[in-house]
């Protein structure tokens, strides 16, 4: 695949984090200096000094969009931006930020490399949720999560998978997480970690009044559909832990792999296993054996 040299780089960020300035500011001056065409969004508040435009111009105008915070900023970034085909980069100021890969005191360095073609590109997919009798669609690259809302409150589903019946289930919720999200909500749940190549979906039970009941591990192209069977009781639809669907009574979820997918650009030294051992702390416990 032949790389892309970036000209037309948007910036952005969805974090109150107060060193957000700070790193714009930084990272506009890098940027300026490699005679790149830059597109600061309003949100980052810089300054009268810096002219900054809207997410529409950002859209029409950025070849790639550097978004500046945690996963949180990235996951927005993903779905505003990186849903219509632009590469998405992260610069880290969150904690565990598995989707943002320079660290602030690497900017520069980082930044440079990238604009001399020296970056890996790597492919995500995302998921498409449609709920019966709602108009609209929603979009997720982490996860999917059905859930009441209410605290010890439990929700009755049936799981077909390709139309094929699976279970009747009693539990807090279930969550579909991509690869992706295989880091996030679903592994605080006691899910596996999934390499984000595998084009795979994880279906994890939340609480489950079943004792056997156990994860899945589907092909992506898999057709979600659950039928969720309590008529009184209020039910939640969370996307990326951020936009919701709210409703109540009987209703039909569709899950699916959405037709976009996210470019995501990492450093050229980016390897997955080391992010889950630094971020995880994997080998932690020998290491304090050792000394």
């Amino acid at each position: 695949m032949v790389k892309k040299k970036f000209k037309h780089i948007g910036v952005t960020s969805s974090s109150s984090d107060k060193n957000i300035p700070i790193i714009a500011k930084q990272l506009f001056e890098v940027l300026k200096n490699q005679n790149i065409e830059i597109f600061l969004d309003e949100k980052l508040k810089l300054g009268k000094n810096y002219k900054t435009v809207s997410e529409k111009i950002i859209l029409e105008k950025a070849e790639l969009v550097i978004a500046i915070g945690g996963d949180g900023t990235m996951l927005n970034s993903s779905r505003l931006y990186g849903s219509t085909g632009i590469p998405i980069l992260g610069i880290n100021l969150g904690r565990l930020g598995f989707l943002t890969d320079i660290a602030p005191e690497e900017l520069t360095s980082s930044i440079i490399k990238i604009i001399e073609l020296e970056y890996i590109e790597d492919k995500r997919f995302f998921l498409e949720t449609k709920v019966t009798n709602k108009k609209e669609k929603a979009l997720a690259l982490n996860e999917v999560v059905i859930h009441s809302g209410a605290i010890a409150q439990l929700i009755e589903y049936n799981l077909f998978i390709n139309d094929e019946f699976v279970y009747r289930q009693k539990a807090d919720g279930l969550i579909i997480a991509t690869p992706t999200g295989s880091t996030a909500y679903s592994l605080s749940g006691g899910g596996p970690i999934v390499h984000p190549n595998l084009d795979v979906l994880i279906l994890m039970p939340m609480f489950p009044q079943a004792l056997s009941s156990s994860p899945l591990i589907v092909s992506a192209e898999s057709s979600i559909r659950l039928e969720l069977l309590d008529k009184k009781n209020k039910k939640h639809l969370s996307f990326d832990s951020h936009n919701s669907i709210s409703f109540k009574g009987e209703a039909e979820v569709r899950v699916k792999k959405a037709k976009s997918e996210l470019s995501l650009i990492h450093p050229k030294d980016h390897n997955f296993y080391e992010s889950c051992r630094n971020k995880l702390g994997w080998s932690k416990g020998l290491n304090i054996l050792k000394d």
